[in-house]
């Protein structure tokens, strides 16, 4: 692990350097943003900041365990390599468990109070319901919805002939949306929910700041903050459509996330608005980021999409994949981790301190910002042979162990994602089962680039033509 250099700040350099490493002539290295390689004057940096968090870092934090920096008037440390990732949000979580005030001032208007942006008291009894109604053990009675979901959207696909232009990330937005409304609202959810809820949570996102200007210069959470007017109508539009879904959900008989909330107490009516925004947020962004960014890959990589083609035809002889297909689909899994490492949905976890620390010699101060990357930390020199290449087969049984918080797509600690496994499973479903019949083509002209605000996507739109499978 490369040593720390003296403290140096970040946020200030221009000039932009090639991509790093040595990789095989035959690897795929996907797009990214430029790296800066010299200083950049600091309104320049914030303006670049806003539009894509990806953007504003040098080349050396490639290589860096840990370091200094200040955002405005605000002093952040970040931590760079596993053992300080540890450090703070394992060892130290109980310091550091306050997400920040950029993202509570993003999310605030539409999930309350909701587990994303709790902490306290009130995000450790949330925790225990949620956590208690995501766990693992229950994916084998939610996994025949998300195979029911993805048949409908095979069958779908199948209407629409050779070649077919598709808004991809548009299409994994509405599968993964049904997905998660079927889980939360049991049967009551119909496609249209879904549709509306995928658009509104999309118009939402769009809308909001990834920066909180007031946090940086140093003004007080009461402070009041635009954001909240700029998203009113896709908030009204959103909170109106899970009234409705929660409501009718608990009057259903069925099974669903809802119920199994409200049966646990502790949840009045608006408790259960907010958590069902907070998961929608997670499960349906998550998921849709990670199967547009998928497709994109394999249609620039023809023999990783020939591999997981062969793999699913062979486990799968044409059927819509299930839950107890998913030990059968190794590569299928490599290509979807590989995915989370180079374009990791959240690439961005920041905590605020809400007592001193110290992390590996640096001195943390009461409201100061603890930040982890997974962007930096998945492309880190020290931990990841041609880190920005795409290797699926890095994640294969038998390869070199994966560093351990060196991979952290879902958070870690205490607050880690509690439906990591219900994303991955999800994904792996819909992937092999939807690559069986169609070899997904970027459209002519189409220029890809990640772009991250809240969440790390391919840009506003992935256009794609959906070839028939060879």
């Amino acid at each position: 692990m490369p040593t720390a250099r003296a403290p140096w700040r970040h946020f200030g350099y221009s000039a932009f350097a090639m991509q790093s490493a040595a990789p095989a002539t035959d690897d795929l290295i996907p797009p990214m943003p430029p790296r800066l390689t010299a200083r950049l004057p600091a309104l320049a940096l914030l303006q670049r900041f806003r539009e894509d968090m990806l953007s504003v870092w040098h080349e050396r934090h490639f290589e860096e365990p840990v370091f200094p920096t200040r955002l405005l008037t605000r002093r952040a440390l970040v931590c760079n390599s596993p053992e300080t990732v540890h450090a703070a949000f394992v060892a130290q979580n109980d310091a550091l468990e306050r997400k920040s005030p950029q993202l509570r001032h993003a999310l605030e208007p539409l999930i309350g109070d909701g587990l994303f942006i709790s902490d306290g008291l009130t995000w450790r009894a949330r925790r225990k319901v949620v956590a208690a109604v995501t766990h693992r053990a229950r994916l084998a009675e939610i996994a025949p919805g998300m195979t029911e979901v993805v048949a409908a959207h095979r069958a779908a696909w199948a209407t629409l002939g050779p070649g077919a232009a598709v808004e991809m990330q548009a299409e994994m937005g509405r599968l993964a949306a049904m997905v998660i409304c079927r889980t939360l609202f049991g049967a009551v959810a119909t496609e249209a929910d879904a549709a509306e809820v995928a658009s509104a949570f999309t118009a939402y996102l769009a809308r909001v700041a990834g920066e909180d200007l007031p946090s940086l210069l140093g003004l007080p959470d009461w402070f009041p903050r635009l954001q909240g007017f700029r998203v009113r109508a896709e908030v009204a539009r959103i909170h109106a459509v899970l009234r409705r879904l929660v409501a009718a959900a608990l009057a259903e008989a069925g099974p669903s996330l809802v119920r199994s909330m409200a049966a646990e107490g502790g949840f009045d009516a608006t408790a259960l608005r907010d958590e069902a925004a907070t998961l929608i947020l997670a499960g349906h962004e998550t998921t849709a980021n990670l199967l547009g960014w998928a497709w994109y890959l394999l249609s620039r990589d023809a023999a990783s999409a020939s591999r997981l083609r062969a793999e699913a035809r062979a486990a799968l002889a044409g059927r819509t994949a299930t839950l107890e297909d998913l030990p059968a689909l190794p590569f299928t899994r490599a290509v979807l981790e590989e995915t989370l490492r180079l374009y990791p949905p959240v690439a961005l976890l920041a905590r605020q301190a809400l007592r001193p620390v110290e992390i590996a010699g640096h001195a943390v101060r009461r409201g100061d910002m603890v930040l982890a990357l997974p962007w930096l930390l998945h492309r880190h020199r020290a931990l990841w042979e041609a880190p920005d290449a795409f290797r699926p087969a890095r994640f294969l049984p038998g390869a070199a162990p994966i560093p351990h918080h060196g991979f952290i797509p879902f958070g870690l600690g205490p607050r880690v994602c509690t439906g990591s496994h219900f994303a991955l499973a999800e994904a792996m479903i819909a992937l092999a089962t939807l690559a069986q019949d169609v070899a997904p083509r970027l459209a002519p002209g189409a220029e890809i680039r990640p772009v991250c605000r809240l969440s790390l996507r391919p840009g506003e739109r992935l256009p794609m033509l959906l070839d028939p499978a060879p």
